[in-house]
């Protein structure tokens, strides 16, 4: 259904008259296992604001790596305004007019705004009056930076300047961006859409990598859908609903995920947090501030809030791997675990999905059977007197595979074989069907595509209707908006009260996520 709709797009991206920057015809891509891009064909015209989408491990990441220049196809070709290309590395791709702002920013933490974007410049001359180029550039683009402030000052909407920024100096004919919008708040995703915008109608093309299907709608002229390493469909997503974007992509019907009940305020709290205080374990972290909330049975929570506010520290707190200073700081069950650590909150019935997947949720050089049994070697009995039960954990590998469509060669593949979103659903597979009590989860559909979303969201909603209480840790609005039943805010290191979805609306979350004072967001809402 939906590549009959793509192909039936096509006319007016056909009939478009502006010059064609980027071509890319036959390209061809394949790992161990893996054929990852397969004769993909894509053009690009000077000027337009153009998606890529498609679901994990369809190729995307694999494609603008190449045209980035940090792989090499094994066949095709590439041309740059109509002229034949090899793109041998980031810094040809920089000389030829090629810029690329990642979802993950690469940027140190202690150096300046001017050295950060220094050591992204390939020549000196491009250093040249550096101070003066990122002041001028920042105000012409409506993206302020201070060049003197230091990294770790900033929040995590001005360190995307930065990237945005260094690259606009290169004067770019080609901006691609990977999931931009993934950590602002709508007031900044917003800015930085008119800035696109003014870049697109100056002839600067870009290249649109999101999963947020309606901002796609919002922004970008067409679309080129990917799966299983092949363009599928071209469309004008303007003219194309989200529901049906997300339905080219995994080639299936989506369904809606549905909460069976609503959670009941009679309900025990099963997991309470009471001034909750204590110091980051990082440089640059963020303090936490006398923090309390409690989820009942049956619950979901969601936490808002920009990254690098102290969502890292409260997750650290909940799991264990940060101590608070008093037991009775934290409670699961009535059991005060504040001087627990992980194993022992695991053993009260409590699982964790921490935000990084890579070393932190999962590790990368061992197999997926081996990551089962890291977190669930008592809850599922993968060991026995000490020793490792190896076909109870293969076969709870498996499982996970299975039940959350795990795209692998299966449950001994390494971790580091799979694409982002696929590790995505193994960790958050391996949590849920542990079967816990409480479960706290953080991004739980970072990078992860619209079909995938929507089977790891019907599954925290059918974990919360058996009766677990559930706190999801999110960036995502619309995520939150969609599972939660209360929503509160971090915002330096504080927590707003936690309030019903139904009395909350995007706006005014966004305000509050900027750090303005519960009583003047909705002051300001209301106005």
């Amino acid at each position: 259904m939906g590549e009959a709709m793509g192909s039936g797009a096509l006319g007016p991206a056909m009939a478009d008259s502006r010059p064609l920057l980027l071509g890319l015809k036959g390209i061809t891509k394949a790992f161990p296992g893996c054929l990852a891009n397969d004769a993909v064909d894509l053009d690009i015209r000077a000027g337009e604001i153009h998606a890529l989408l498609g679901e994990n491990g369809a190729g995307k990441s694999t494609l603008v790596k190449i045209v980035y220049g940090v792989l090499q196809p094994d066949a095709g070709e590439i041309t740059i305004a109509g002229e034949m290309r090899r793109i041998s590395s980031p810094a040809a791709a920089r000389d030829l007019g090629i810029g690329m702002v990642f979802q993950h920013f690469s940027l140190f933490e202690a150096l300046t705004v001017a050295d950060n974007i220094a050591l992204g410049l390939n020549t000196a001359a491009a250093r040249r009056d550096l101070r003066s180029r990122i002041v001028a550039i920042s105000e012409s683009y409506g993206l302020p930076l201070d060049p003197d402030r230091v990294v770790h000052d900033l929040s995590v909407g001005e360190r995307q300047r930065i990237e945005i920024v260094r690259c606009l100096l290169q004067k770019p004919k080609l901006l691609i961006m990977d999931e931009p919008t993934s950590v602002l708040t709508p007031q900044e995703a917003d800015n930085l859409f008119a800035t696109l915008r003014r870049l697109a109608a100056e002839g600067c093309a870009i290249l649109y990598i999101s999963h947020k299907l309606e901002e796609i709608r919002a922004l970008c002229e067409r679309a080129t859908i990917m799966r299983q390493g092949r363009v599928v469909a071209s469309c004008d997503p303007r003219a194309t609903s989200a529901r049906d974007l997300a339905e080219m992509m995994i080639g299936a019907e989506l369904a809606a995920p549905a909460h069976a009940r609503k959670p009941d305020a009679a309900a025990p709290v099963r997991l309470a947090v009471q001034d909750l205080s204590l110091r980051s374990n990082q440089q640059f972290g963020v303090d936490l501030h006398d923090i309390s909330f409690a989820v009942r049975a049956g619950e979901i929570l969601g936490i808002g809030g920009i990254a690098g506010n102290g969502q890292g520290e409260l997750m650290a707190a909940l799991s264990g791997e940060i101590l608070a200073l008093a037991p009775g700081a934290i409670a699961l069950d009535g059991v005060a675990v504040g001087r627990i650590g992980p194993d022992g909150r695991r053993r009260q019935g409590a699982c964790f999905v921490p935000e990084e997947r890579n070393d932190h949720g999962a590790v990368r050089d061992m197999t997926l059977a081996e990551n089962a049994l890291l977190s669930a070697y008592r809850r599922r009995r993968l060991s026995r007197m000490g020793f490792i039960d190896r076909l109870r954990t293969l076969l709870f590998a498996g499982e996970v595979v299975e039940d959350f469509d795990v795209r692998t060669s299966g449950p001994r593949a390494e971790a580091r074989s799979l694409s982002g979103g696929n590790l995505q659903k193994f960790i958050i597979g391996r949590e849920i069907l542990q079967d816990p009590g409480i479960l706290v989860v953080a991004q739980p559909t970072w990078g992860v595509d619209a079909g995938a979303a929507a089977a790891i969201h019907q599954a925290l909603m059918d974990l919360a209707d058996a009766g677990a209480a559930i706190v999801i840790i999110s960036q995502d609005l619309d995520e939150l908006m969609m599972l939660a039943d209360r929503i509160a805010v971090m915002a330096h290191g504080r927590l707003s009260p936690a309030r019903p979805v139904a009395e909350l609306s995007v706006a005014e979350i966004g305000l509050l996520m900027g750090g303005a004072q519960p009583e003047r967001a909705e002051a300001a809402h209301a106005s």
